[in-house]
């Protein structure tokens, strides 16, 4: 555990609770606070996962924050607040739904957390980074969208699936927007340091890219009642942990 540090996550809802879990259990930070406006629910979340945190001896402790102004000083804030996705939905459609939501919490972490980095999770991803940017005021290295942890994960799992073989050695790259124009990159992709290309032929290649850019539709068809939050979040949980133990790895993101 990092001495002092504070991860605050607003929006307590499968993908914000997921990644304070995730953190809770690696004991990544000092404190971790949620906001959301299901206080209650938020209470009981951060009650279960304090207790999940003794199970496993982790030092961190969650707490609630009822309003923005008890999210003072985060070293990290993660926004995943805003509506899913619904079946049928593009993460467009989300757009004028959650840019106003953005404002409200981003001006929020502007007054209250001004030092913060702030993760931006809420879709549609690129277009909430840009939003957090323009009302933060904050320097551009400070507002960082999670985008590509979770697509390279995805293309890595469906390569995984593909070749039946692998896991674990697979490092798989997804560069550009978090949506349909995403761009995944085959020739940096490798499987065990073998180049993609060298184990599965053309068509399996496109098969796979096609299949990453829609896999978040994917899960949403299956779910039926809401979006993705396992890969999510604990891609989001990865990069709050290289930004508060500057491990200096690279990942891509918005």
């Amino acid at each position: 555990m990092i001495k002092g540090k504070r991860v605050g996550i607003v929006g307590a809802g499968n993908v914000g609770s997921t990644v304070a879990y995730s953190l809770a259990m690696l004991g990544s930070c000092h404190e971790i606070i949620l906001r959301d406006n299901k206080i209650e629910i938020a209470r009981g979340k951060a009650l279960d996962m304090s207790q999940a945190a003794a199970a496993v001896r982790s030092h961190t402790v969650v707490s609630v924050a009822q309003t923005m102004a008890e999210m003072t000083d985060c070293d990290v804030v993660v926004v995943t607040a805003g509506s899913p996705r619904l079946p049928g939905m593009s993460r467009d459609d989300l757009l004028m739904i959650n840019a106003k939501v953005t404002r409200e919490v981003i001006e929020g972490i502007a007054k209250y957390s001004p030092n913060a980095i702030v993760i931006m999770v809420s879709n549609p991803l690129d277009a909430m980074t840009y939003v957090a940017l323009k009302e933060s005021g904050f320097d551009r290295s400070r507002i960082i969208g999670m985008a590509g942890v979770l697509d390279s994960s995805r293309m890595a799992a469906f390569i995984q699936e593909k070749l039946g073989y692998g896991g674990g050695q697979i490092r798989a790259s997804v560069m550009g927007g978090h949506g349909d124009d995403m761009v995944p990159l085959p020739r940096y992709s490798t499987v065990a340091g073998v180049p993609l290309s060298d184990v599965l032929s053309a068509e399996e290649i496109d098969e796979i890219v096609q299949r990453t850019r829609k896999g978040g539709a994917e899960i949403v068809a299956l779910l039926q009642t809401g979006s993705a939050y396992y890969a999510p979040a604990k891609s989001t949980a990865i990069m709050v942990e290289a930004i508060l133990k500057d491990t200096k790895q690279i990942h891509p993101c918005a």
